[in-house]
């Protein structure tokens, strides 16, 4: 039964949730806003207050919500552990549920999906089919360890922010089939919100389990009126930029999630107020970053530039219109973020710094810091 019903008017209808589960600390206050989509497949959006994507968030709030969902998974799945985050809002989700899990499960290999395919081995091509951005990629590991991991692994963990049909991940799981990837003996949805109704687990077959922060269904009215306009984002290609494989953070596979290097040459004062942007899919390595430094006494927030086009309202408040620094020459956005709550802002890239906008660069009058000049 329903322990909490909301209803949330848009311009162009009424979006109803029923939340269904108790077995949560958190309320749906806690982990999400709305906001609409400029998207004509789906009109609405969960807006996450624990991702670090659209609204800035304490690096120590993110890392609670994936030692959460990583403490809810069983004991008992048969090893090595295939776990993939969904690009581009769950790739760091991805990696932190992965970090927790390797403490239990060392024979485990992490891959995030990607819609910059890095001139390497493909493993799969698959669809998200509402998303503002339809087609990624998963790339075949890199290494041997990891190759094998892949090709023995047992469970499979499929780590996004949200399942509201469950499509993606059949898509994804298909795809793993049709290269021989698909007899696993368990199947592990991990996400922050599952509004899918037992579907998401139920499209996977059998030995499926949803784990889940809040889970629950929605009904959308449409009112009839026209969606915002959306800008052309779905692009898959690797555009100006290319990036090394040896520089790679998770898109090739890796098991072990270690700070990035430039972390010996950042200093803060103590209650520093700090904000650490990621840009696109480069958002996990930028994370460790952040959190490091909250550990070392700053005020620390934590988000990201992204693809996914949203209009102003409920939970978007402030918006920055840029382009794309990986040279595909996509709008970008940036949400949610007032330089002058801030004593330093650090925008974090895997590109070069000259492929960021500029303007952004200027009025966020932000430090930029190069992972890899």
């Amino acid at each position: 039964m329903p322990i909490d019903t909301q209803h949330v008017k848009l311009s162009t209808g009424t979006l109803t949730l029923a939340i269904e589960s108790d077995h949560s600390t958190y309320t749906p206050h806690d982990l999400f806003g709305f906001a609409e989509r400029r998207n004509p497949k789906r009109s609405f959006l969960f807006v996450s207050k624990v991702l670090g994507r659209h609204i800035p968030v304490a690096p120590s709030t993110m890392r609670a919500a994936t030692d959460t969902l990583a403490s809810l998974v069983p004991n008992d799945l048969p090893k090595p552990l295939l776990v993939i985050g969904m690009a581009e809002t769950a790739i760091a989700l991805g990696a932190g549920v992965h970090q927790a899990l390797s403490q239990r499960y060392p024979e485990s290999v992490y891959l995030c999906t990607t819609r910059h395919p890095l001139y390497q081995p493909l493993l799969v091509e698959f669809e998200e089919e509402h998303s503002h951005a339809t087609q990624q990629v998963l790339h075949y590991p890199q290494s041997l360890e990891h190759q094998a991991l892949l090709k023995q692994a047992k469970t499979l963990v499929l780590v996004d922010d949200e399942a509201s049909t469950g499509k993606t991940f059949a898509n994804l799981v298909q795809a793993l089939k049709s290269k021989g990837l698909g007899a696993f003996e368990r199947i592990v949805i991990v996400t922050l919100t599952d509004w899918s109704g037992g579907q998401a687990a139920n499209s996977l077959g059998t030995n499926v389990q949803s784990i889940n922060l809040l889970q629950g269904h929605w009904q959308w009215d449409s009112n009839g009126n026209p969606p915002p306009d959306m800008p052309h984002v779905d692009v898959l290609g690797t555009g100006e930029w290319q990036a090394k494989p040896e520089q790679d953070w998770a898109r090739l596979g890796v098991s072990a999630h270690t700070l990035p290097k430039i972390v010996v040459n950042t200093r803060v004062t103590p209650n520093e107020k700090i904000l650490v942007l990621g840009t696109g899919e480069f958002v996990w390595p930028p994370f460790l970053l952040a959190e490091y430094l909250e550990q070392q006494g700053a005020k620390v927030k934590f988000s990201a530039t992204t693809r996914s086009p949203i209009a102003l309202g409920h939970s978007i408040q402030t918006r920055y219109c840029i382009h794309d620094n990986y040279g595909q020459g996509i709008a970008n956005f940036l949400y949610n973020v007032i330089p002058e709550h801030y004593d330093r802002i650090l925008l974090c890239t895997e590109t070069p710094q000259y492929l960021l906008d500029q303007n952004l660069v200027q009025a966020l009058n932000a430090e930029v810091v190069e992972f890899y000049p």
